[in-house]
C-alpha cells in the first residue's frame, strides 16, 4: 500500500502567501520562499504554490518566486495559474518545479494536458479542478460543476466527467479543490473526492475544508484521496506537518515519518 502524502498549499496574491474563506475574504499571512522553507524544514511531503489572481488578471506565474523556493526546499513542488501555453509550463519546470498544475486553461484548451503530457511526461502535468456544488441539478451527475478563474466562472461541466476526460488526454494527478467546502474548515467533501478517486487511475489530492487532524484521516480514507492538501492548518494554527502524520498514524493512516 503507498503511502498518504500532507501537502501544504500556498495561495499567492500580489507576492505573498494569502488566505480566504471560499475564495474569497483573503488576508496575507507571509512571504512564499520564507514559509516554504519553514514548511520544508517541519516535515511536509510537498508544496503546491498557486497564483490565485493570475489567470483573472492575465498575468504570468512570477518565475522569479519559483527560483527562489527551489533554492530552499528539496521535497516536490507544484506551481499553478498563470500558465497559458507550453513554454510557460516549460519555464515554470526549468525553474525548478516537479510539477506545474493547469485549470483555467486546460478547460479552454484541454489538448495542453496531452502536450504536456507528451513532452514533460504525465507525471509533470496536474489537472487543477475546483468543483462547486450543484445540488438538483440534473446536468451534473457528480452533484458538482466544474469552475474556472478562481471560482468565477462556471463552465457547465459535470467534475467527474471532466476529471475521466482530462486523465484520458495526459493528466497525471488531480487536485480536487471544493469551493464550498474552502476555508470553512469544517471538513473535506468526501462524497465528491471520493466518486473522483473511485474514476481515474490516478493520484488525487483533496483540498478545501481541512480543520483538524481528523478531517485529514476521513478524507485519506473514507475519501479514497491520495494525498491531502491543507493551508489554515499550517498558515493560520501553526500546526507542523511532522506532527499532523504523527497523529495520523496513530489514527491508522500510513504516512512518511
Amino acid at each position: 500500500m503507498l503511502l498518504k502524502r500532507l501537502i501544504v498549499c500556498l495561495d499567492i496574491r500580489n507576492g505573498k502567501v494569502t488566505k480566504g474563506v471560499r475564495f474569497m475574504d483573503n488576508r496575507d499571512v507571509g512571504d512564499p520562499v520564507e514559509l516554504a522553507r519553514r514548511y520544508y524544514s517541519e516535515g511536509v511531503d510537498e508544496l503546491v504554490f498557486y497564483d490565485i489572481t493570475a489567470s483573472a488578471e492575465g498575468r504570468p506565474i512570477d518565475i522569479g518566486m519559483v527560483h527562489g523556493v527551489a533554492r530552499e526546499i528539496f521535497i516536490p513542488f507544484t506551481v499553478g495559474g498563470g500558465l497559458g501555453s507550453l513554454a510557460d509550463m516549460r519555464a515554470v519546470l526549468l525553474a525548478g518545479a516537479e510539477k506545474v498544475s493547469l485549470n483555467s486553461l486546460a478547460v479552454r484548451e484541454p489538448g495542453i494536458l496531452r502536450q504536456g503530457a507528451r513532452e514533460f511526461g504525465r507525471q509533470c502535468v496536474v489537472l487543477g479542478l475546483d468543483a462547486k456544488r450543484r445540488e438538483g441539478d440534473s446536468r451534473f451527475s457528480s452533484g458538482c460543476e466544474v469552475v474556472v478563474r478562481g471560482g468565477r466562472t462556471p463552465t457547465g461541466m459535470d467534475v467527474v466527467e471532466w476529471a475521466k476526460r482530462a486523465v484520458d488526454l495526459g493528466a497525471g494527478e488531480i487536485c480536487l479543490n471544493s469551493i464550498d467546502a474552502d476555508g470553512a474548515r469544517n471538513g473535506y467533501d468526501l462524497d465528491i473526492t471520493r466518486k473522483v478517486a473511485e474514476a481515474v487511475p490516478v493520484p488525487v489530492v483533496a483540498s478545501g475544508g481541512a480543520g483538524e487532524v481528523g478531517h485529514l484521516r476521513d478524507v485519506l480514507t473514507l475519501g479514497c484521496a491520495d494525498a491531502a492538501l491543507v493551508a489554515s492548518m499550517a498558515h493560520i494554527d501553526g500546526r507542523s506537518s511532522l506532527d499532523i502524520k504523527r497523529i495520523l498514524c496513530g489514527m491508522g493512516v500510513r504516512m512518511r515519518l
